[in-house]
Formats: C-alpha cells, sequence, structure tokens
C-alpha cells in the first residue's frame, strides 16, 4: 500500500504516542469544573489535542466532556471515533499498567489495545495521508471521547448537540475485518432495601456485607463477604469452601477475623461482552454463599435469588431472556456489580441483546422476573443495535481496504460489544484486532503487538485515502 513506507518512518513516534497516552490513567473521576469525567481524563484529552496541533490538524476541545482534530476541506465529514477513556486496571497485572512497556514485541498497558493504540494508529494515518499531498475532497475528523467506557456516552451526547454530524466513519476499537453488526445494550440494576424487623438471634450464617465488581462492562476479578458465623457452623463454612475450591477448581480464601470470616473469591476479567472469557468472582461468591445454611433474612433470600436466577450462567437462560437470533447469535448476560450491606443490595447487570430484538422485548422479561421476586429493577442506560447492511458503499471499501492489505476477504462480523460507531448514523467498527489474536480488553496485562499497531496503521491510512475521494 502506498503509505507503508511512510508509516514505516513513524514507528517510533506511534510507539511512543502511545506510551504516553497510556501514561494517562484516564479513568472517570469524580467531575470537576471544566473536567466533567475527572481531572485525570481532562489531562489526556487535553494532551491528545495538543499532539494533534503538532501534527498539524485543527483541534477544538468541547468543554472537556470530547474533542476533535481534523484535517482536509469540503462539505462531508468522515469521522473516526475513539476513546481516551479506559477501566479501572483491575488486579494481578505482572507489569505496571500505566507503564507502557515494550517486552517481546509486546506494548503493555491499560488502553494498550482498547483505545489508545488505536487513537494512535488514527492519528498518524491521518498524518501520512496529509503529509503525501492525497486531495482531500471530504474533512476527515477524529473524535476523542471521554466516556465510553461508563457506556452512558455524556461525552457523545454533549459534542453532537454543537458540532456536525459526520456523514461516515468508523471506530478502531473492535476487530477486523468488519463489524457491521452490535448488539443491543442496556445496564440496569436489581434492587432490595431491607426491612430492619430482623431478629437479632443468629439462627445461620449472616451475610453482614458484599462487594465485588468495577464496571458493568467488566467480568468482576474480585468479590469480598464478611460472614458472621456461630461456633456450631464453623465447620460447616470450612466445609463448603474446600468442596468448592476442591470440586469446581474456586479461587476462594476463608481468613478468621475476630468473631466474624472474611471470603475472598477471585476471578479473571474479562470485556462485558464476552463473559465467557473470564472468571465471574461474583457469580463464585454467590454461588457459594447458596449452599451455606444462611439465616433465614433477607439478605439471604437476594442472594439466593440471584443464584437461581443467574448463577454462573452469561446468557440470561435462567433469569427468563435467554434469545438469540441468526445474524448476532445469543444474548450475553454479565453480573458486572454487586454491593450487599445490612441495609439494602444492588446488583448492576450488563446485558447485550440481538439486532433483531428490541429494549421493550428485554425489559418485560425483566420487569416480570423483578416482580414475582419483589425486586426492584431500573434501567441506568442502554444502546440501540447498529446494522450496516453488506452492500452500503463505506462496508464496500472497507472491504477492499482490508483485502488489499491482508490478502483476505473482509468477512462480516457481528459482536456484543458496542463501539462509538453507534454515534454516527453510518459506521462500522475496524479494527484493531486482527483474526486469531487474543482479546485481552479489559483484562489484565493488555497489550497491542508493536507490528500489528503498525499494520493498523497502514490499514487506517489506506482507508481514509479511500473515504476522501
Amino acid at each position: 500500500m502506498k503509505f507503508n513506507n511512510t508509516i514505516d518512518s513513524m514507528k517510533a513516534d506511534i510507539i511512543s504516542t502511545t506510551q504516553e497516552l497510556i501514561g494517562f490513567k484516564s479513568v472517570e473521576t469524580t467531575p470537576e469544573p471544566g473536567a466533567p469525567f475527572g481531572r485525570p481524563m481532562r489531562a489526556c484529552l487535553d494532551r491528545v489535542l495538543e499532539m494533534c496541533e503538532e501534527m498539524g490538524f485543527s483541534t477544538k476541545n468541547i468543554d472537556g466532556y470530547a474533542g476533535h482534530a481534523e484535517c482536509g476541506e469540503g462539505e462531508e465529514i468522515v469521522g473516526i471515533l475513539v476513546h481516551m477513556d479506559v477501566v479501572p486496571e483491575g488486579s494481578g497485572w505482572s507489569v505496571d499498567p500505566y507503564g507502557g512497556q515494550v517486552i517481546d514485541g509486546k506494548l503493555f498497558g491499560r488502553g494498550a489495545i482498547d483505545d489508545k493504540g488505536p487513537a494512535a494508529a488514527v492519528m498518524y494515518a491521518l498524518k501520512a495521508v496529509k503529509d503525501s499531498g492525497e486531495k482531500f475532497n471530504k474533512r476527515v475528523r477524529i473524535i476523542f471521547g471521554c466516556d465510553e467506557e461508563s457506556g452512558r456516552w455524556d461525552c457523545m451526547k454533549h459534542y453532537f448537540q454543537s458540532e456536525e454530524m459526520p456523514s461516515c466513519g468508523f471506530s478502531p476499537d473492535a476487530d477486523f475485518p468488519i463489524i457491521n453488526s452490535e448488539m443491543g445494550i442496556t445496564i440496569f440494576n436489581l434492587s432490595k432495601e431491607f426491612s430492619n424487623t430482623e431478629s437479632n438471634a443468629l439462627a445461620g450464617i449472616k451475610i453482614n456485607s458484599i462487594k465485588g465488581g468495577n464496571r458493568p462492562n467488566m467480568v468482576p476479578d474480585y468479590c469480598e463477604c464478611e460472614l458472621e458465623v456461630g461456633k456450631d457452623l464453623e465447620e460447616s463454612l470450612r466445609e463448603k469452601v474446600e468442596f468448592m475450591k476442591d470440586k469446581q477448581n474456586a479461587d476462594i480464601i476463608l481468613e478468621q477475623m475476630g468473631a466474624n470470616f472474611i471470603v475472598k473469591s477471585h476471578g479473571i476479567s474479562a470485556h462485558g461482552s464476552t463473559p465467557d472469557k473470564g472468571l465471574n468472582a461474583v457469580s463464585q461468591m454467590i454461588s457459594l454463599l447458596s449452599k451455606l445454611p444462611l439465616d433465614d433474612d433477607e439478605r439471604a433470600g437476594f442472594v439466593r435469588f440471584m443464584d437461581s436466577s443467574i448463577g454462573m450462567e452469561t446468557d440470561g437462560e435462567s433469569f427468563g431472556l435467554y434469545m438469540r437470533d441468526e445474524v448476532s447469535g445469543k444474548l450475553v448476560f454479565n453480573l458486572g456489580v454487586f454491593e450487599l450491606n445490612e441495609k439494602s443490595a444492588t446488583a448492576t447487570i450488563n446485558v447485550r441483546y440481538p439486532v433483531t430484538k428490541t429494549r421493550d422485548e428485554v425489559y418485560a422479561i425483566i420487569e416480570k422476573k423483578a416482580l414475582e421476586a419483589g425486586i426492584n429493577y431500573n434501567e441506568v442506560t442502554g444502546k440501540a443495535p447498529l446494522y450496516v447492511p453488506a452492500d452500503n458503499p463505506l462496508v464496500q471499501k472497507l472491504s477492499a481496504v482490508y483485502k488489499r492489505a491482508t490478502g483476505e476477504e473482509a468477512t462480516l462480523i457481528s459482536i456484543g460489544g458496542g463501539t462509538y460507531s453507534r454515534a454516527i448514523k453510518n459506521a462500522v467498527a475496524f479494527g484493531p484486532l486482527f483474526p486469531g489474536q487474543l482479546e485481552l480488553a479489559h483484562q489484565k496485562d493488555e497489550y497491542i503487538g508493536v507490528d500489528e499497531l503498525i499494520k493498523c496503521t497502514k490499514i487506517y491510512a489506506d482507508a481514509i485515502s479511500e473515504l476522501i475521494k
């Protein structure tokens, strides 16, 4: 491809830019004036826009919610949508999650693949096209969002209140070849307020607290529970823990703390769109607790409901939500965050539903299940499904780009993940993960291969060249 030599000469800069962006711990924090998603996120946005100015692009910061870098001229805009926010790093890293180390050809760090490496790739891809002197018949606008991982996308809502809508575009935030179908997404809470009329007498093991999970779109890798256990039930607790460890390979640790016990459940983090690739530490904890002789109170009732209705499943079958279609496959169900104390319990659940189904169909089932159990529910946020037909000109052009770069046909993919492609009217997800590569977004030791990062940059430069014609 015609930009390959130019991009090869940029290799060191592409790596160092990705490393610098990874160095920002751009996890959402407390809002501040001018920093709606926290000061670290604002600092990362400011810096990436400054980098784009240094490359010769015009830039704009929209109130700290989002920003863009633009090149070219014309009435139409090709939008390339990336995000600078990241999920919390979680636990178990073998390297500094914000160090940007390169080890054995892999660039490590939170956001390396999701989405800071791809952001650097499209920045240098646009620079390569600009520096080539190629004629731009359209403007190309890289839009940097700051609130993708929460699922709310307040950044995009605010951005498009004042800014132009691109006529087409892509988001480098998923897989190659081309993702033209994204499942519908909803995040909802199941909750219950506990009464204060329960007896203080301990008839069984009492659950004092449970806490696990960081975000709805992450598989929880840790959950902790405090139990109040009478002397006559300590042996039963130890037996059930050992049973889970021996028979189910559960990573559970039991620690005595004074008169109480602390139970620690360790899982494996994964993206909420692919919970089957992880191990849910909250579900594992609930599975253990449901096997214990619990005190017959509302806390135990809520836990037993969670076990019987969700358990370790990732398809929503026991909840009554199982559904599938030919385009996108079966529904995906992730119990992402769970918290229980003496006053209340809340479970936050992330569902990805097939593209031919509707939000109303999903919530009719959720409402029925909650009402039957005497549990409250509320929707936190949601996104309608995305589907771009195979004969769409955007899909056709990107398919040709991918085949030129790889020699392979560009098959079309449906995913449970949600990318910024949904934020504009005519867009798909395009890379950065190549077929056969490990999916490490939201997991420990996230990385992007250096060779793959450069290859992505070349593909994106060719894509930009095609889309500006």
